[in-house]
Order: C-alpha cells, then sequence, then structure tokens
C-alpha cells in the first residue's frame, strides 16, 4: 500500500507546496506550529480541495487538478483521527465504536488491539482522555479504511495519558496492516512511531525518508532542536537484571537502561538525546557511567552558536552527540576518529524507549 501526495494551495500568507511518498507503516508530518501539517492531511482526506496537484492511494487518484478529479470525502476510505476524540456523548463505547461500520465482524479483534474490550458498555463522559481517543482509533478502523490518518491524537493529552496510549499506537503501527498518516509537533512520539518522516517548515517539505536516517543527520538538528535532537537505535531485550535495568544488544554491543517491560528477544527502539553523550578518546576506566560504546566519527556540524554536532557510527547504527566546539577542537575530532560514546542509564527516560 502506498500514498502519494503532490499538492500546491494558498493558505493567506503561508504558500504550501508539498511533495512525498507514505509507504506502509508510520509516515509522520513533523514540524512546528503553522508548517502546514494539518492543512496537508486535511487535502489527503478530502476536507481541503487544493489548489492544484495530485493525490493517488493504492493507484487510485483521490485528487487531481490538471483533470478535474476530486474523490468526495465520503468516497475516499480515509479514517480520520481528530485531536478531540468527536465520541457522540448519548451512546455506549460499543455504538460509537461500530458508528460507521458496515457490520461488527471486526469489533473483537480491534477491541484486543486496543485493549477496549472492558469499556464497550460505558459512555464517553466516563472515560479518560486516553481511553475515549482509543475509541475514537477503533471507531476509525472499523469503517475500515485504505489509510488511516491521525491529526496531532495526543495533543489534548497529559504525559501520563500520551504514555498510557503510546503502546497502543505502537501495536497499532505493526500489526493493523494498514498506512498511517500522523501529524505531530511532538519530537517524542514521532520517534516512538514513525517509520519514514517528512519534516516541513513554512509550507514545504524540508526532508523526507526513513526516521531512522533523519534522526541521524546532524544537519537537521535544529529543526528537531538542539536540546530535543538525538538518534535512534534499534536492539533487543538481552535481559532483565534484578538491580532494575534492563540490558539491550544493539549492533555496537549493550545498552543498560532502567527497567523497560518485556521479555529477552522482544525489540526495542531507543531515542538516546545527543545532549546525553560523551565523548572520550580512550576507553574510560571507574566512571559511573555504565555505556560505553566504540565508536567512529562520520560527520561534524557546526551550527550558530558554540555548540558542534558530532555524527557517530557505532555498529551499524548512528548516533549524535552534542558537544562544544571548544570540546571538539581539543579532542581533534574529524570523519574517521575513532572514540568511546559514553552514556548515563539513567539519562535514557522512559518516555524514549518503545516497541522496535
Amino acid at each position: 500500500m502506498s500514498l502519494s501526495v503532490a499538492i500546491r494551495h494558498r493558505l493567506g500568507a503561508l504558500s504550501l507546496d508539498v511533495a512525498f511518498e507514505a509507504p506502509d507503516g508510520v509516515t509522520a508530518l513533523f514540524g512546528r506550529s503553522g508548517a502546514g501539517k494539518t492543512s496537508v492531511v486535511n487535502a489527503v482526506a478530502g476536507l481541503l480541495r487544493t489548489d492544484g496537484g495530485r493525490i493517488v492511494l493504492n493507484g487510485r487518484v483521490l485528487r487531481d487538478g490538471g483533470a478535474g478529479t476530486d474523490v468526495p470525502i465520503h468516497m475516499r476510505n480515509v479514517g480520520y483521527v481528530f485531536q478531540d476524540a468527536r465520541l457522540f456523548p448519548h451512546l455506549t463505547v460499543r455504538l460509537n465504536l461500530l458508528y460507521g461500520a458496515a457490520s461488527d465482524r471486526h469489533l473483537g479483534r480491534i477491541c484486543d488491539l486496543l485493549g477496549l474490550g472492558d469499556l464497550l458498555s460505558r459512555r464517553p463522559r466516563s472515560l479518560s482522555g486516553g481511553e475515549a481517543q482509543r475509541v475514537a482509533i477503533g471507531r476509525a478502523l472499523l469503517s475500515e479504511p485504505e489509510l488511516l490518518v491521525m491529526d496531532e491524537p495526543l495533543a489534548a493529552l497529559d504525559v501520563a495519558r500520551k504514555e498510557e496510549i503510546l503502546p497502543y499506537l505502537e501495536r497499532l503501527r505493526d500489526e493493523a496492516g494498514l498506512p498511517i498518516l500522523y501529524v505531530s509537533h511532538s519530537v517524542e512520539e514521532v520517534a516512538r512511531l514513525a517509520t519514514t518522516l517528512v519534516l516541513m517548515e513554512d509550507g514545504r517539505v524540508v526532508r523526507a525518508g526513513p526516521a531512522a536516517a533523519l534522526f541521524a543527520d546532524p544537519a537537521l538538528a535544529p529543526i528537531f532542536g538542539p536540546r530535543t535532537a538525538g538518534a535512534l537505535f534499534s536492539g533487543r531485550i538481552a535481559a532483565q537484571h534484578e538491580d532494575g535495568l534492563t540490558e539491550v544488544a544493539v549492533s555496537g554491543g549493550s545498552l543498560f537502561l532502567p527497567e523497560t517491560l518485556g521479555a529477552p528477544g522482544d525489540p526495542l527502539r531507543v531515542r538516546i538525546e545527543a545532549q546525553d553523550i560523551m565523548l572520550a578518546l580512550t576507553r574510560p576506566e571507574r566512571v559511573s557511567a555504565l555505556n560505553i560504546l566504540p565508536a567512529e566519527v562520520t560527520h561534524l556540524h557546526t551550527g550558530q552558536g558554540p555548540g558542534v554536532m558530532v555524527q557517530l557510527r557505532a555498529g551499524d547504527d548512528l548516533l549524535l552527540a552534542r558537544i562544544t566546539r571548544r570540546s571538539a577542537e581539543a579532542l581533534a575530532l574529524a570523519p574517521g576518529t575513532a572514540c568511546f560514546a559514553v552514556l548515563k542509564s539513567v539519562a535514557v527516560a522512559r518516555g524514549a524507549v518503545g516497541r522496535g
């Protein structure tokens, strides 16, 4: 399954000119508020009639300005989840889920996927924000769409509710079997969920491609924000230790993280912020940090301030380290320099570890 988008539209002072391809998995549109992300997904869903361009879903043309094609909203077969759940207050969860569904034949599977089985007889007013959003997602899925659009579905939730719903979204990504177009300006959400990333600024696509490659690109750190920029590691749980640490096997060695739910062999995705990485030319000894990975400098990117973003290769993974220019010069760092990346276990927040 695939989605191809190439659209142009004028929105007041914003000139939208966007083109990207969205394969299976989660394609996240990421950028600051006002970048045009919601306008793009509204155009895909048919809620915005663009001035021009072409939108193709699984080979079916939804919009072609040149040919005059504009498939009506109800015929696009696109499920839409908004920032707020928009449930019918007078209906039970079960009836909300089945609203718009052709039948209830997939109800059990969707309830299992999203953990809704115990909520079916309740009404929306008795649900938490996270529960209500899961019901909204389930309702969209039960309409059997070819594409699921999610416009900042966690924006109205507090941190605890976000942590409650993110594992369900990871399951949705891995098990639902349909492409998802996901809008967010949260680095944490995108790092946990995205397989493909589309970075937007001022109505344009800055870069698009595999999420891991874009997160590891030091030149893109200003878009993510220098304090939240960081690379993604893929690994598997190697062991759960009695002292509360989870050992994760990665291509360059092992990482020890605060206890993470899962069994040995389970895949994990870990985001490590660049500001939490320290570099050393020789392997440190008698230090408190448990994570020391041999690495090689692949690229250095100097910004406007005193900082330098250093891209490193550790095994098959790329990571970023944010250090001062003074430190980079003192260590004489250059592409090809062998070094060690040092990371405190407690520096990795629980929200930065997700299902692989």
